[in-house]
């Protein structure tokens, strides 16, 4: 059946802010999907509030809708535009819900819309858990025992009967909102409740816990012919009893027999081939019984999910950019697979290497939150590592985490006793797999540690054993004594240099353990992601590193004939991404390394990205014209750049992530592109920093920097209480605190000692009551522009990531708003800019004050360049690599009225957490609000609470 011609015009619903249990991979889904339906010469029209993706980005769609996900919206959307179908199933449960209201009203039938990838009554039966039961029953197909509760009394009197432990599961919410385990009668009340309340048809599941099973996840595809494949099997690490998007999974499934596997692909087809005549992609879940392999279905969504995205990386297989192709005619026989180019889509992806999938959790932003891991998803990111084995790959993605973890392993780090260990890890934390292996190298037994952790299967222990007896040989050794081949395992069971150097002690380095092994020829080497085992030939430039070179004395051809990644002749740029989402460091910094490759392929240079975030569009695997997945980790870094020898390497797009690596890769003699190391050392040094801007003659709080308590306590004495207390070098306002009185900066100096030691501790007098507003400009070295004035409406104190932010000014008078700017050229002026630098100033009874400098792409970029409607990050990366001068480009900026950038936030996921704002940022994602003028009433109540929630 080829694509259906009566299609001309497709609404795609967005997801709206990133909250925890629903983040950037939604982004990249409708990205793929916009981008699908384009290909067609379909119209495509956008709606999502999310101002800091690249999916609302003008040349994703042919009209991008910035509006607040509402029926209102969707009707105004459908007046304005002859729309034939709408495609909801690339926006979350936010899309889907969405949809089925605006179903209700009748929206969809009034405006002649029909719905495609999905059907109203498939979205009913997988998301109501009540009909999915029956759904499942009349299937013949196992489910745990439960019953359906609409209100309290039903559900306990249901738990009466089911008996404990349960499962309380609400009906159509996302990322597990609202559902929890119930161990005994004490915890039942408030678990109901919370149930109840958070489904919005006030419906809950009790079910009974099948607590130590393991869990699986299968994507499928589908089409109108009823051909359906199924993409990727992913195993969870942890057993039933953690939400996927907390649980470490691995794909493909490692502990799987070959009758499970069948069983479970057979049932999944038939569940999808059942769920309703619609055609897209879809994800089943599944318990596994790992005594009898008996299952049981736990859900089915019909839309792309998180592990979709996943899925898709790790196999190179586009799901979100088939399905949208399917939803709109296409068969899946009919599509070509997007990796060989010459085979159709109707194939299931073999993998000949390992995917680690490791979740990033921020529970250091939630003082008094419960870090124990349950059915309701609490990470703000994750990242996903690809090696040859489990073991490469799980090191890997540990090396990925930003947490300053070297590999799988807590080296020199609080140490816990045997019975200490055993006792940890049988409550599930974000830690327990460190201190899983802190147990094998302490001795106990992978039969005991399975048994602690209610079923972590053997095999994956097994593995990690394997490690800790590779870790014991190594520390038997000096460098000098150290075995070729013993370095060669080391490596090819990912070992970084700095835990090999770490593990020895003695004083070795990382860069002597680097030295070494390049004079023994142990090289990392480049493969392809290639979706089908090198059967095909692959034509996808997407690139993963692993060791698997012969020693030096096998060297006959040399290694190069196990890299698959052929360095060209032409210019390259790499792009450093930002790794892991977390709070402070989101979605934006995707969008501005997106921006980026495009400019430099503009530019005529060869676009080479490196990131390790899965969820993202700057790692599909067309958007570069090479792109390595890989840790943004030193080690990784460095031998990208020995092995491709760039032009330059750009680091002001990928947040502080990228910005770290800046004073080594310098010291490597390679050029970093737009500003120097040293300049962006000044603006995050603060003392350097001052000394400046005291030249300048540029107003700033009165400030010290201390590394010992005394010191401390002098300098918050000298500035005048109340004083921030913050470490430098840092991002999203990490670790900062307003403090009052000596014993309170006693206080937060030795927690920060504690946390981040060796660190120097900045401490400033803190401007109450004081306005603050931020600039973002971009300089070129001769010229300055200022790209837009973001005035806060909360007060100084709270993180800028957390103040809901207006564009233009709107209070500060003509006089401030000129000083700033002037101000904002003076420090691009001596910091020598080449691109983006963003400002924050705090106004105090008429006096501008300069509180930091941002060398790099901000927070804010991508919503000024979204409100104005001008692609400032392309200018911005164009000037950095010396392509175009800002006199190049005509600025028409297109903004009536203002626009409101509103932080969201994720406390409902933390229950018993106080929504308290300070100067540490706690939001997760952002949306973007148009007012006409500041007579706008959400805004004047926005204006009226401004205060309320400011907390130290």
């Amino acid at each position: 059946m080829p694509k259906d011609t009566s299609i001309k015009t497709v609404l795609i619903i967005g997801s709206g802010p990133i909250v925890i249990g629903q983040a950037c991979e939604f982004d990249y889904s409708g990205t793929q999907a916009a981008r699908s339906l384009r290909e067609e010469g379909i119209k495509v029209v956008l709606v999502n509030s999310n101002p800091a993706t690249i999916m609302t980005d003008p040349m994703m769609a042919d009209r991008v809708y910035l509006l607040p996900l509402t029926t209102e919206s969707i009707e105004q959307i459908l007046q304005e535009n002859d729309i034939d179908a709408v495609l909801p199933t690339m926006g979350g449960q936010t899309a889907l819900n969405l949809c089925k209201e605006a179903e209700e009203l009748g929206l969809w039938k009034e405006y002649n819309v029909r719905l495609i990838g999905v059907d109203i009554k498939a979205i009913d039966k997988a998301e109501d858990r009540e009909l999915f039961r029956q759904w499942m029953i009349e299937l013949g197909i196992q489910v745990a025992t439960a019953k359906t509760a609409n209100s309290f009394l039903e559900g306990k009197e249901f738990a009466q009967e089911i008996g404990f432990p349960l499962v309380i599961r609400p009906s159509f919410t996302l990322g597990g909102t609202g559902g929890g385990f119930v161990h005994d009668k004490d915890e039942l009340d408030e678990a109901l409740n919370r149930g109840l309340q958070a489904s919005p048809i006030h419906e809950v599941l009790v079910e009974k816990a099948v607590l130590g099973w393991k869990e699986f996840e299968l994507e499928l595809l589908r089409d109108a012919a009823n051909n359906v494949c199924i993409i990727c099997t992913v195993e969870n690490f942890d057993p039933m009893g953690v939400h996927t998007g907390d649980s470490i999974t691995v794909a493909p499934s490692m502990t799987l027999s070959d009758t499970g596997m069948q069983l479970m692909r057979n049932t999944a087809i038939r569940m999808m081939r059942d769920l309703g005549n619609f055609s897209g992609g879809c994800n089943v879940q599944f318990a596994m019984n790992p005594e009898t392999e008996e299952i049981i279905a736990i859900e089915i969504n019909p839309r792309v999910s998180r592990s979709s995205a996943l899925a898709s990386k790790a196999t190179g297989y586009p799901i979100a950019k088939i399905a949208a192709k399917l939803a709109i005619g296409y068969n899946l026989d009919e599509l070509e697979n997007q990796i060989t180019k010459t085979t159709s889509a109707y194939f299931e992806p073999a993998l000949d290497y390992v995917i680690v999938k490791i979740p990033r959790w921020n529970f250091d932003k939630f003082k008094g939150a419960n870090d124990t891991l349950g059915l309701q998803m609490k990470s703000v990111g994750e990242v996903m590592a690809i090696g040859r084995s489990f073991n490469e790959a799980v090191q890997k993605a540990c090396q990925s985490l930003e947490n300053n973890a070297i590999g799988l392993g807590y080296y020199g780090k609080s140490l816990m006793r045997a019975e200490e260990l055993l006792e940890y890890i049988k409550t599930p934390k974000w830690d327990r797999i460190f201190r899983i292996k802190d147990a094998l190298m302490a001795g106990v037994s992978v039969g005991t540690i399975s048994k602690a952790t209610n079923g972590i299967d053997r095999w994956f222990l097994s593995e990690i054993q394997k490690l800790c007896v590779l870790e014991k040989k190594i520390a038997e050794y000096n460098l000098d004594t150290l075995p070729a081949d013993l370095l060669r395992d080391a490596k090819v069971n990912g070992f970084s240099d700095a835990q090999i150097a770490e593990i020895m002690g003695h004083g070795n380095t990382e860069e002597a353990v680097y030295a070494r092994r390049k004079e023994l020829g142990i090289n990392r080497v480049y493969k392809m992601v290639d979706t089908c085992s090198a059967e095909f030939e692959a034509k996808t430039p997407y690139f993963y590193s692993t060791f698997d070179a012969p020693a030096k004395s096998d060297l006959s051809a040399g290694d190069l004939v196990h890299n698959e990644s052929k360095v060209s002749d032409r210019k390259k740029i790499i792009v450093l991404g930002s790794g892991p989402n977390r709070i402070g460091q989101g979605i934006e910094f995707d969008y501005c390394c997106v921006h980026g490759l495009l400019a430099i392929k503009e530019a005529g240079y060869e676009a080479i990205m490196m990131n390790c975030n899965p969820e993202t569009v700057s790692t599909d695997f067309d958007m570069a014209d090479k792109l390595y997945f890989e840790p943004v980790y030193w080690e990784h870094v460095r031998e990208l750049i020995e092995y491709e020898k760039p032009a330059g390497v750009i680091v002001q797009l990928g947040g502080q992530t990228a910005l770290k690596l800046a004073e080594k890769i310098k010291d490597m003699g390679v050029a970093i592109m737009g500003t120097s190391f040293d300049n962006m050392d000044i603006a995050e040094d603060r003392g350097r920093f001052s000394d400046m801007l005291k030249e300048l003659k540029i107003p700033y709080p009165e400030y010290g920097s201390a590394w010992t308590v005394d010191e401390a306590v002098q300098i918050a004495n000298r500035v005048g209480y109340p004083v921030l207390v913050r470490p430098s070098y840092v991002l999203g306002g990490q670790r900062m605190r307003i403090v009052l009185n000596d014993d309170e900066v006693e206080r937060a100096v030795i927690s920060l000692l504690k946390h981040i030691p060796g660190n120097k501790i900045l401490i400033d007098h803190f401007l109450d009551r004081c306005q603050e507003a931020e600039v973002d400009a971009i300089y070129d070295g001769e010229n300055f522009h200022v790209m837009g004035v973001m005035e806060h409406i909360e007060p100084a104190g709270i993180h800028s990531g957390d103040s809901n932010a207006v564009l233009p000014a709107f209070n500060l008078s003509p006089m401030e708003v000129t000083t700033m700017e002037h101000y904002a050229e003076k420090i691009a002026r001596a910091l020598d800019i080449r691109g983006l630098i963003n400002i924050q100033f705090a106004i105090k009874d008429g006096t501008v004050y300069v509180i930091e400098a941002n060398p790099r792409a901000s927070r804010t970029t991508p919503f000024i360049a979204k409100a104005y409607q001008i692609p400032y990050l392309n200018i911005a990366t164009k000037v950095m690599i010396g392509a175009n001068k800002l006199t190049d480009f005509k600025f028409e900026k297109k903004l009536t009225g203002y626009a409101i950038k509103e932080p969201v936030f994720s406390f409902n996921k933390f229950p018993g957490v106080n929504k308290e704002l300070g100067p540490e940022m706690k939001s997760t994602g952002e949306a973007i609000r148009f007012i006409k003028n500041l007579k706008d009433p959400y805004f004047r109540q926005l204006y009226k609470d401004r205060s309320m929630f400011l907390s130290k």
